[in-house]
Protein backbone atom coordinates (compact mmCIF):
# COMPACT_ATOMS: atom_id res chain seq x y z
CA UNK A 1 0.00 0.00 0.00
CA UNK A 2 1.53 3.78 -1.11
CA UNK A 3 2.03 6.03 1.68
CA UNK A 4 -0.74 8.07 0.04
CA UNK A 5 -3.17 5.54 0.06
CA UNK A 6 -2.73 4.33 3.79
CA UNK A 7 -2.94 7.87 5.32
CA UNK A 8 -6.52 7.86 3.24
CA UNK A 9 -6.94 4.42 4.88
CA UNK A 10 -6.40 5.64 8.28
CA UNK A 11 -8.51 9.05 7.67
CA UNK A 12 -11.48 7.25 6.65
CA UNK A 13 -11.35 4.61 9.53
CA UNK A 14 -10.33 7.48 12.04
CA UNK A 15 -13.29 9.31 10.92
CA UNK A 16 -15.79 6.47 10.88
CA UNK A 17 -14.70 5.13 14.11
CA UNK A 18 -14.49 8.73 16.11
CA UNK A 19 -17.79 10.07 14.62
CA UNK A 20 -20.25 6.62 15.32
CA UNK A 21 -19.44 6.53 18.69
CA UNK A 22 -23.33 5.85 20.09
CA UNK A 23 -24.46 8.93 22.30
CA UNK A 24 -25.18 8.25 26.04
CA UNK A 25 -26.35 11.87 27.01
CA UNK A 26 -29.36 13.61 25.75
CA UNK A 27 -27.06 16.97 26.28
CA UNK A 28 -26.15 18.37 23.68
CA UNK A 29 -22.53 18.18 21.92
CA UNK A 30 -19.90 20.89 21.84
CA UNK A 31 -20.19 22.92 25.33
CA UNK A 32 -17.46 23.05 28.02
CA UNK A 33 -19.30 20.23 29.76
CA UNK A 34 -19.99 18.08 26.87
CA UNK A 35 -17.06 18.05 23.88
CA UNK A 36 -17.89 15.92 20.87
CA UNK A 37 -14.93 13.33 22.22
CA UNK A 38 -17.49 12.60 25.67
CA UNK A 39 -19.46 10.78 22.99
CA UNK A 40 -16.76 9.18 21.25
CA UNK A 41 -15.43 7.46 24.81
CA UNK A 42 -19.05 6.96 26.09
CA UNK A 43 -17.99 8.93 29.20
CA UNK A 44 -20.87 9.02 31.03
CA UNK A 45 -20.89 5.42 30.96
CA UNK A 46 -17.19 5.28 31.68
CA UNK A 47 -17.93 7.25 35.00
CA UNK A 48 -19.51 4.46 36.52
CA UNK A 49 -16.74 2.84 36.71
CA UNK A 50 -14.65 5.26 37.21
CA UNK A 51 -13.64 9.00 37.49
CA UNK A 52 -9.94 8.79 38.15
CA UNK A 53 -10.09 8.92 41.81
CA UNK A 54 -7.46 7.96 44.17
CA UNK A 55 -5.02 8.96 41.20
CA UNK A 56 -2.82 12.35 41.19
CA UNK A 57 -1.62 13.65 38.16
CA UNK A 58 1.15 16.39 38.45
CA UNK A 59 0.63 19.29 36.29
CA UNK A 60 4.16 20.52 34.95
CA UNK A 61 3.36 24.02 33.61
CA UNK A 62 2.17 27.54 34.43
CA UNK A 63 0.43 27.36 37.52
CA UNK A 64 -2.97 25.82 38.99
CA UNK A 65 -5.54 28.36 39.79
CA UNK A 66 -7.65 26.49 42.22
CA UNK A 67 -10.51 29.30 43.02
CA UNK A 68 -12.26 28.30 39.53
CA UNK A 69 -15.49 26.64 40.10
CA UNK A 70 -14.55 23.55 38.40
CA UNK A 71 -11.54 22.91 40.06
CA UNK A 72 -12.22 23.70 43.52
CA UNK A 73 -11.35 20.91 45.75
CA UNK A 74 -9.83 19.05 43.18
CA UNK A 75 -6.22 20.95 43.39
CA UNK A 76 -3.21 19.95 45.69
CA UNK A 77 -0.62 22.81 47.55
CA UNK A 78 2.03 21.88 44.54
CA UNK A 79 5.21 24.31 44.71
CA UNK A 80 6.18 26.99 42.51
CA UNK A 81 10.18 26.47 41.05
CA UNK A 82 10.19 29.59 39.03
CA UNK A 83 12.81 32.03 39.32
CA UNK A 84 10.49 34.44 41.17
CA UNK A 85 8.64 32.04 43.25
CA UNK A 86 4.90 33.53 43.82
CA UNK A 87 3.06 30.24 44.34
CA UNK A 88 2.06 26.86 42.89
CA UNK A 89 -1.55 28.15 42.72
CA UNK A 90 -0.75 31.26 40.35
CA UNK A 91 -0.97 31.13 36.81
CA UNK A 92 -0.37 34.22 34.94
CA UNK A 93 -0.70 32.66 31.47
CA UNK A 94 -4.00 30.58 32.23
CA UNK A 95 -2.34 27.45 30.23
CA UNK A 96 -1.74 25.21 33.24
CA UNK A 97 -5.37 25.96 34.72
CA UNK A 98 -6.35 24.78 31.71
CA UNK A 99 -4.99 21.74 31.26
CA UNK A 100 -5.74 20.57 34.89
CA UNK A 101 -9.50 21.50 34.31
CA UNK A 102 -9.18 19.26 30.95
CA UNK A 103 -7.88 16.05 33.46
CA UNK A 104 -9.99 17.03 36.41
CA UNK A 105 -12.56 19.67 35.88
CA UNK A 106 -16.23 19.27 37.29
CA UNK A 107 -17.93 21.49 35.04
CA UNK A 108 -19.14 23.59 37.94
CA UNK A 109 -20.26 27.28 37.62
CA UNK A 110 -20.47 26.11 33.99
CA UNK A 111 -16.96 25.43 34.00
CA UNK A 112 -14.73 22.75 31.99
CA UNK A 113 -16.04 19.37 32.35
CA UNK A 114 -12.41 17.26 32.71
CA UNK A 115 -12.26 13.50 31.74
CA UNK A 116 -11.12 12.38 34.66
CA UNK A 117 -13.16 14.43 37.33
CA UNK A 118 -11.98 12.10 40.42
CA UNK A 119 -8.46 12.93 40.00
CA UNK A 120 -6.38 15.10 42.36
CA UNK A 121 -4.16 17.83 40.30
CA UNK A 122 -0.65 18.32 42.09
CA UNK A 123 0.32 21.58 40.70
CA UNK A 124 4.29 22.09 39.55
CA UNK A 125 4.83 25.60 38.63
CA UNK A 126 7.85 25.92 36.19
CA UNK A 127 9.19 28.66 33.32
CA UNK A 128 8.84 27.37 30.32
CA UNK A 129 10.57 29.70 27.40
CA UNK A 130 14.66 29.13 27.60
CA UNK A 131 16.71 25.82 27.57
CA UNK A 132 18.02 26.58 31.13
CA UNK A 133 14.57 25.88 32.28
CA UNK A 134 15.93 22.11 31.89
CA UNK A 135 17.02 21.62 35.02
CA UNK A 136 13.64 23.39 36.32
CA UNK A 137 11.60 21.23 34.94
CA UNK A 138 13.86 17.96 35.91
CA UNK A 139 13.75 19.63 39.29
CA UNK A 140 9.56 19.31 38.90
CA UNK A 141 9.73 15.93 38.11
CA UNK A 142 11.36 14.80 40.63
CA UNK A 143 8.83 16.96 43.02
CA UNK A 144 5.90 15.35 41.64
CA UNK A 145 7.98 11.54 41.92
CA UNK A 146 8.35 12.37 45.66
CA UNK A 147 4.98 14.21 46.42
CA UNK A 148 2.85 10.88 45.19
CA UNK A 149 1.73 11.59 41.68
CA UNK A 150 1.34 8.40 39.49
CA UNK A 151 1.43 10.58 36.34
CA UNK A 152 3.21 13.51 35.10
CA UNK A 153 1.55 15.68 32.21
CA UNK A 154 3.86 18.23 30.68
CA UNK A 155 1.86 19.91 28.18
CA UNK A 156 5.14 21.87 27.04
CA UNK A 157 8.10 21.49 24.97
CA UNK A 158 10.96 23.32 22.97
CA UNK A 159 13.64 22.49 20.53
CA UNK A 160 17.00 21.03 21.95
CA UNK A 161 20.29 20.41 20.73
CA UNK A 162 21.20 17.68 24.00
CA UNK A 163 21.50 20.16 26.91
CA UNK A 164 17.64 19.97 28.07
CA UNK A 165 17.93 15.91 27.53
CA UNK A 166 20.79 15.96 29.81
CA UNK A 167 19.86 17.93 32.25
CA UNK A 168 16.54 15.82 32.57
CA UNK A 169 17.62 12.34 32.16
CA UNK A 170 18.07 11.13 35.76
CA UNK A 171 14.75 12.98 36.55
CA UNK A 172 13.11 11.11 33.89
CA UNK A 173 15.10 7.68 34.87
CA UNK A 174 14.00 8.15 38.63
CA UNK A 175 10.42 8.56 37.46
CA UNK A 176 10.00 5.29 35.57
CA UNK A 177 11.95 3.38 38.69
CA UNK A 178 9.32 4.50 40.71
CA UNK A 179 6.17 3.51 38.54
CA UNK A 180 5.09 7.36 37.20
CA UNK A 181 3.99 7.92 33.29
CA UNK A 182 4.81 10.87 31.88
CA UNK A 183 3.02 12.14 28.90
CA UNK A 184 4.57 15.14 27.06
CA UNK A 185 3.18 17.09 23.84
CA UNK A 186 4.93 16.36 20.46
CA UNK A 187 4.45 20.24 19.70
CA UNK A 188 2.56 22.64 17.13
CA UNK A 189 5.15 23.35 14.55
CA UNK A 190 3.78 20.60 12.44
CA UNK A 191 2.99 22.92 9.42
CA UNK A 192 6.47 24.94 10.10
CA UNK A 193 9.53 23.56 10.44
CA UNK A 194 8.76 20.53 12.51
CA UNK A 195 11.17 20.84 14.38
CA UNK A 196 11.41 17.98 17.34
CA UNK A 197 10.84 19.30 21.62
CA UNK A 198 11.95 18.13 23.97
CA UNK A 199 11.12 16.38 26.47
CA UNK A 200 8.50 14.98 24.56
CA UNK A 201 11.99 13.22 22.06
CA UNK A 202 12.96 11.80 25.68
CA UNK A 203 13.15 8.01 26.48
CA UNK A 204 10.76 7.11 28.95
CA UNK A 205 8.43 10.09 28.06
CA UNK A 206 5.21 9.33 26.27
CA UNK A 207 4.56 11.69 23.13
CA UNK A 208 1.22 12.64 22.44
CA UNK A 209 0.07 14.41 19.23
CA UNK A 210 -3.24 15.92 18.45
CA UNK A 211 -6.25 14.66 16.11
CA UNK A 212 -9.89 16.58 15.29
CA UNK A 213 -13.27 15.84 15.66
CA UNK A 214 -13.49 13.65 12.33
CA UNK A 215 -10.41 11.37 13.51
CA UNK A 216 -8.14 13.49 11.22
CA UNK A 217 -4.50 14.60 12.42
CA UNK A 218 -4.36 18.46 13.14
CA UNK A 219 -1.91 19.71 10.64
CA UNK A 220 -0.14 21.75 13.09
CA UNK A 221 1.15 18.58 15.04
CA UNK A 222 4.69 17.85 15.33
CA UNK A 223 5.32 14.95 13.72
CA UNK A 224 8.28 11.84 14.10
CA UNK A 225 9.60 8.91 15.87
CA UNK A 226 8.76 10.59 19.03
CA UNK A 227 5.22 10.20 18.98
CA UNK A 228 3.74 7.50 20.94
CA UNK A 229 -0.69 8.33 21.19
CA UNK A 230 -2.63 10.62 20.02
CA UNK A 231 -5.63 12.37 21.59
CA UNK A 232 -8.18 14.99 21.07
CA UNK A 233 -6.44 18.43 20.56
CA UNK A 234 -9.40 20.51 18.50
CA UNK A 235 -12.72 21.24 19.65
CA UNK A 236 -11.54 21.12 23.19
CA UNK A 237 -12.75 23.04 26.05
CA UNK A 238 -10.85 26.08 27.57
CA UNK A 239 -10.78 29.70 28.79
CA UNK A 240 -11.18 31.80 25.90
CA UNK A 241 -11.90 35.35 27.30
CA UNK A 242 -9.02 36.33 29.54
CA UNK A 243 -6.89 33.83 31.79
CA UNK A 244 -9.71 32.70 33.72
CA UNK A 245 -12.20 34.15 31.68
CA UNK A 246 -15.81 32.24 30.99
CA UNK A 247 -14.94 28.51 29.22
CA UNK A 248 -15.85 28.35 25.84
CA UNK A 249 -14.80 25.63 22.79
CA UNK A 250 -11.35 26.68 21.03
CA UNK A 251 -11.11 25.24 17.61
CA UNK A 252 -7.40 24.75 18.39
CA UNK A 253 -6.59 23.36 21.61
CA UNK A 254 -3.01 22.13 20.35
CA UNK A 255 -1.11 19.35 21.69
CA UNK A 256 -1.12 20.54 24.81
CA UNK A 257 -4.69 19.71 25.15
CA UNK A 258 -4.12 16.27 23.26
CA UNK A 259 -1.62 15.68 26.32
CA UNK A 260 -3.59 16.35 29.40
CA UNK A 261 -6.75 14.12 27.77
CA UNK A 262 -4.12 11.26 27.09
CA UNK A 263 -3.26 12.25 30.90
CA UNK A 264 -6.70 11.99 32.16
CA UNK A 265 -6.87 8.39 30.11
CA UNK A 266 -4.58 6.67 32.05
CA UNK A 267 -5.74 7.97 34.86
CA UNK A 268 -8.85 6.63 34.17
CA UNK A 269 -7.54 3.20 33.41
CA UNK A 270 -5.29 3.29 36.15
CA UNK A 271 -8.24 3.89 38.95
CA UNK A 272 -10.56 0.76 38.14
CA UNK A 273 -7.07 -1.07 38.06
CA UNK A 274 -5.02 0.43 41.19
CA UNK A 275 -2.74 -2.58 41.46
CA UNK A 276 -1.62 -2.27 37.57
CA UNK A 277 1.95 -0.93 36.73
CA UNK A 278 2.77 1.45 35.05
CA UNK A 279 3.98 -0.77 32.40
CA UNK A 280 0.57 -2.06 32.50
CA UNK A 281 -1.52 0.78 31.77
CA UNK A 282 0.81 1.64 28.76
CA UNK A 283 0.31 -1.17 27.31
CA UNK A 284 -3.67 -1.32 27.38
CA UNK A 285 -3.73 2.23 26.43
CA UNK A 286 -1.76 1.15 23.31
CA UNK A 287 -3.31 -2.07 22.65
CA UNK A 288 -6.78 -0.24 22.60
CA UNK A 289 -5.39 3.07 20.48
CA UNK A 290 -7.69 3.87 17.57
CA UNK A 291 -5.96 2.91 14.46
CA UNK A 292 -6.67 1.71 10.72
CA UNK A 293 -6.21 -1.94 10.28
CA UNK A 294 -2.45 -1.23 8.33
CA UNK A 295 -1.08 -2.57 12.36
CA UNK A 296 1.69 -0.50 12.14
CA UNK A 297 2.66 2.65 13.92
CA UNK A 298 3.45 5.78 11.93
CA UNK A 299 5.03 9.06 12.62
CA UNK A 300 2.01 10.60 12.36
CA UNK A 301 -0.51 9.16 14.64
CA UNK A 302 1.95 6.50 16.57
CA UNK A 303 0.10 3.67 17.90
CA UNK A 304 -2.93 5.58 17.25
CA UNK A 305 -6.16 7.71 19.39
CA UNK A 306 -6.47 6.80 22.77
CA UNK A 307 -9.74 5.32 24.03
CA UNK A 308 -10.23 4.82 27.97
CA UNK A 309 -13.61 3.77 27.11
CA UNK A 310 -12.57 0.29 25.69
CA UNK A 311 -10.47 -0.71 28.52
CA UNK A 312 -13.28 0.49 31.18
CA UNK A 313 -16.29 -0.63 29.63
CA UNK A 314 -15.19 -3.40 27.27
CA UNK A 315 -12.47 -5.26 28.95
CA UNK A 316 -10.30 -4.86 25.90
CA UNK A 317 -6.23 -4.63 26.35
CA UNK A 318 -4.32 -7.41 28.00
CA UNK A 319 -2.44 -6.03 30.95
CA UNK A 320 1.12 -8.06 30.25
CA UNK A 321 3.99 -8.61 32.53
CA UNK A 322 3.69 -5.73 35.27
CA UNK A 323 7.62 -5.71 34.59
CA UNK A 324 7.97 -5.72 31.23
CA UNK A 325 7.76 -2.34 29.52
CA UNK A 326 5.68 -2.57 26.40
CA UNK A 327 7.86 0.62 25.01
CA UNK A 328 11.24 2.22 26.04
CA UNK A 329 12.56 -1.64 27.34
CA UNK A 330 15.96 -1.42 26.06
CA UNK A 331 16.33 1.74 27.37
CA UNK A 332 14.72 0.78 31.13
CA UNK A 333 17.03 -2.09 30.91
CA UNK A 334 20.37 -0.04 30.50
CA UNK A 335 19.32 2.04 33.54
CA UNK A 336 21.84 1.41 35.92
CA UNK A 337 20.17 0.11 38.14
CA UNK A 338 17.18 -0.86 35.97
CA UNK A 339 13.60 0.50 36.37
CA UNK A 340 12.47 -2.72 36.24
CA UNK A 341 13.39 -6.20 36.48
CA UNK A 342 14.94 -7.84 33.54
CA UNK A 343 12.16 -8.98 31.71
CA UNK A 344 11.35 -12.75 30.78
CA UNK A 345 11.44 -13.19 27.07
CA UNK A 346 8.29 -14.25 25.91
CA UNK A 347 7.96 -17.28 24.09
CA UNK A 348 6.67 -16.48 20.23
CA UNK A 349 4.53 -17.89 17.59
CA UNK A 350 6.12 -21.34 16.14
CA UNK A 351 8.09 -20.94 13.35
CA UNK A 352 5.51 -22.49 10.93
CA UNK A 353 2.92 -20.14 11.89
CA UNK A 354 2.08 -16.97 9.84
CA UNK A 355 4.16 -14.30 10.20
CA UNK A 356 2.61 -11.75 13.10
CA UNK A 357 3.97 -8.59 14.79
CA UNK A 358 6.31 -9.30 17.27
CA UNK A 359 5.65 -9.09 20.79
CA UNK A 360 6.26 -5.93 22.98
CA UNK A 361 8.64 -4.20 19.98
CA UNK A 362 10.67 -1.56 20.68
CA UNK A 363 8.73 1.55 19.15
CA UNK A 364 10.21 3.88 17.00
CA UNK A 365 8.79 6.56 19.74
CA UNK A 366 10.95 9.08 21.20
CA UNK A 367 13.97 8.69 19.71
CA UNK A 368 13.73 5.30 17.50
CA UNK A 369 14.27 4.46 13.66
CA UNK A 370 12.47 6.72 11.10
CA UNK A 371 11.22 3.40 9.70
CA UNK A 372 7.24 2.44 11.28
CA UNK A 373 7.50 -0.40 13.29
CA UNK A 374 5.09 -3.03 13.95
CA UNK A 375 2.62 -2.02 16.46
CA UNK A 376 3.54 -3.73 20.12
CA UNK A 377 1.16 -6.99 20.16
CA UNK A 378 1.46 -8.11 23.79
CA UNK A 379 1.35 -11.45 24.23
CA UNK A 380 -0.09 -11.89 27.39
CA UNK A 381 -1.25 -15.70 29.17
CA UNK A 382 -0.11 -16.93 25.28
CA UNK A 383 -2.80 -14.56 23.56
CA UNK A 384 -1.52 -11.45 20.89
CA UNK A 385 -3.47 -8.59 21.44
CA UNK A 386 -2.85 -5.61 18.73
CA UNK A 387 -1.20 -2.48 20.06
CA UNK A 388 -3.48 0.13 18.43
CA UNK A 389 -1.32 3.24 16.10
CA UNK A 390 -1.99 6.18 17.39
CA UNK A 391 -2.93 9.42 15.20
CA UNK A 392 -1.04 12.26 15.91
CA UNK A 393 1.76 13.42 17.56
CA UNK A 394 2.42 16.34 20.40
CA UNK A 395 3.65 19.14 22.12
CA UNK A 396 2.69 21.87 23.29
CA UNK A 397 2.71 25.78 22.28
CA UNK A 398 -0.34 27.84 21.94
CA UNK A 399 -0.50 28.88 18.34
CA UNK A 400 -0.01 33.05 19.41
CA UNK A 401 3.75 31.85 19.19
CA UNK A 402 4.44 30.64 22.80
CA UNK A 403 5.72 27.26 23.68
CA UNK A 404 2.26 26.08 25.10
CA UNK A 405 0.48 23.96 23.08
Amino acid sequence: MTPTRRALVTTLALTAALTTAPATTAQAADTPQHPWYFDTYRIEDVWEHTTGEGITVAVIDSGVDPTLPELQGQVLDGTDLTRSPEGAHVDTDGHGTDMAALIAGTGEGSGIQGLAPGVEILPVRVGGIDLDEADTWAAGIEYAVDHGAQIINMSLGRTDSGVAQAAMAGAVATAARHDVLIFAATGNNGDGGNAADYPAVHKGVIGVTAVDSGGERASYSTFGPQVALAAPGNGVPGHCDGITGPACIREEGGTSSATALASASAALIWAQHPDWTKNQVLRVLLNTAERADDQRRDDYTGYGVVRPDRVVLDGEGDPGDPDSPPVFRDWEAALDPPATPEPTPETGPSPDADPAPGPDAEPAASGGSDDASPLPWLLGAGAAVLVAGSVGWLLWRRRSGVVRG
